[in-house]
């Protein structure tokens, strides 16, 4: 069937169902659907797939640094000590009080939650119980791991027993976990305590966190913008201090496009990595779990106590230097719609990098610009599988952009979901023949500062885009890839809002990006 014929289909399907909204949004997808058959159609008559093993070993031996002890490179923790690991620290020895560091991020909540709408739920009195048991632990000289009465809180699309999940959803208002997800129970068996569950776009299906059954979230620096998104009260949490770190999920940039936009460090972890069962999903070949935190270090904690790592508590020394690191710039797609502070941010950064003596080269990533055409058929198709009987049964519970969307999954064809995943396979051979020789690869985490709640489209180099094509636009890549990516605070606009820096490694290499991350982080606070 030609794309035409689809469009024709769907759209009278649509109407017939009476999603008159849902006409314009099809003839967007039926253009990107073309795109795609155009592009799988050149890799066939370009052989692309052919000599797909011997990238894939290439990678492989670039990649999984693998130490002698048989451990991935760097699986001992961060390079320096930590913000949490500090306090965990002064926890144990009695300088300080988990009650009272509770009560402190309960405070911010009481004072900032009306404004910022930051949270879901707030579960203020097992979080105080929990902290003075911490106490009570610490004092007899027992502490249960690297998180001993540290408060966090999770994004609510993740299971914490006895709390609901509502995803942001009022189709889920009725939900109550029963049992914690795997990720909850790793870092409550590392003394984590929970003080609440982060607001965020619905079920995680959006950018900006304005869509959300229970209002939307708001910028910390700038109430009238947004925070990022689909985790923008976990960035708002951890920005503001309302947790010392957040637990987020990223299936298109949704760890990264908020910690871009609040100035905080946001993790996406290699694919697989971090266990995702109990977290309500959006798209399971996409989705990934990770912190966000306001140190490179403290993500690294967190990363190693949520993927199941023991570091047996050893204590970490120095950032390593700049000086050697071999950084790729993939200039084009990645840069050429860009808002002229961001562009002038990054820019600086990857100065300062020079000048530390990183070796600093433009790479090329082959199909780049395609990433949206092999992302848009699978997350809407993922999706709209996920979400079927519920959208049969309680339409009207959806907000209605997110409503919208999942409704669009249902039209997307088979073939064409093929189409994605070759493309998506040719855009990781990509990415791992970019990296083959360099240690990571630098770009900007977000196109654009944070947006006006509201705003269709925002200007960059070049003229107007769309809000949610540039804020994907540069994260979205490595969720098709898989590939470990974190977000680092750069700069800041003209108007004083946050910029993020990208790092992306190796697969299978989160640890020594970590590791790079760590330097990279010193170096830019010193500038």
């Amino acid at each position: 069937m030609s794309a035409q014929d689809w469009l024709v289909m769907a759209r009278a399907d649509a109407l017939r169902r009476g999603l008159d909204p849902l006409a314009p949004l099809l003839d967007g997808l039926a253009t990107s659907i073309q795109a795609l058959r155009d592009a799988t159609t050149q890799m066939d008559a370009d052989g692309a797939e052919r000599g797909a093993g011997a990238a894939d070993d290439a990678e492989r031996k670039a990649g999984a640094a693998v130490g002698a002890n048989g451990k991935p490179e760097g699986a001992v923790g961060p390079s320096a000590p930590s913000g949490i690991a500090d306090l965990a620290a002064r926890l144990a020895r009695g300088k300080v009080k988990a009650e009272r560091l509770v009560e402190d991020c309960l405070a911010v909540i009481a004072a900032r939650q009306p404004e910022l709408n930051a949270f879901i739920t707030v579960t203020a009195d097992e979080a105080l119980a929990a902290a003075r048991e911490a106490d009570r632990e610490a004092a007899a000289g027992r502490t249960r791991g690297p998180l001993h009465g540290i408060p966090l809180s999770l994004k609510d699309l993740i299971d914490q027993a006895g709390v609901p999940t509502t995803a942001a959803s009022r189709v889920r208002v009725t939900h109550r976990a029963e049992a914690d997800a795997p990720v909850t129970v790793r870092l409550r068996a590392a003394g984590a305590v929970f003080v609440g569950k982060t607001n965020l776009h619905e079920f995680a299906f959006g950018t900006t966190s304005e869509d959300s059954g229970f209002g939307a979230a708001r910028h910390p620096l700038d109430s009238g913008r947004s925070p990022g998104g689909s985790s923008g009260g976990s960035a708002i949490a951890v920005a503001t201090g309302m947790s010392v770190a957040s637990i987020g999920t990223d299936t298109g940039g949704s760890i990264r496009i908020p910690a871009a936009a609040c100035g905080i460090v946001g993790l996406k972890p290699a694919w697989g990595e971090v266990p995702a069962g109990g977290v309500v999903p959006l798209s399971r070949q996409l989705d990934h779990v990770g912190p966000m935190t306001r140190t490179v270090a403290d993500a690294w904690l967190l990363y190693d106590v949520m993927r199941g790592f023991e570091s047996g508590g050893a204590r970490p020394g120095a950032p390593a230097s700049c000086a050697g690191l071999r950084v790729g710039v993939p200039r084009g797609y990645l840069f050429d719609r860009l808002d002229e502070d961001v562009d002038r941010s990054v820019g600086e950064a990857l100065e300062r990098l020079r000048r530390a003596g990183a070796v600093v080269v433009d790479v090329a990533i082959a199909c780049m610009s395609e990433a949206p055409l092999a992302y848009l058929p699978l997350v809407l198709a993922d999706a709209a599988e996920i979400h079927g009987a519920t959208l049969d049964a309680m339409p009207a519970g959806y907000t209605p952009n997110v409503r919208l969307r999942l409704e669009m999954g249902r039209y997307v064809a088979g073939e064409d979901y093929v189409r994605a995943q070759r493309l998506r396979a040719r855009l990781t051979r990509g990415v791992d023949a970019a990296l083959s020789g360099v240690d990571v690869l630098a770009l900007p985490a977000l196109a654009i500062p944070a947006p006006p709640i509201g705003a269709a489209t925002m200007p960059v180099r070049g003229g107007d885009e769309p809000v949610r094509t540039a804020m994907l636009r540069c994260t979205q890549p490595f969720n098709l890839t898989g590939h470990p990516a974190i977000s680092l605070p750069c700069g800041t606009t003209r108007d004083g809002l946050p910029v993020g820096l990208q790092l992306v490694g190796h697969r299978r290499g989160t640890p020594r990006l970590l590791d790079h991350a760590r330097a990279v982080e010193a170096l830019i606070a010193r500038a």
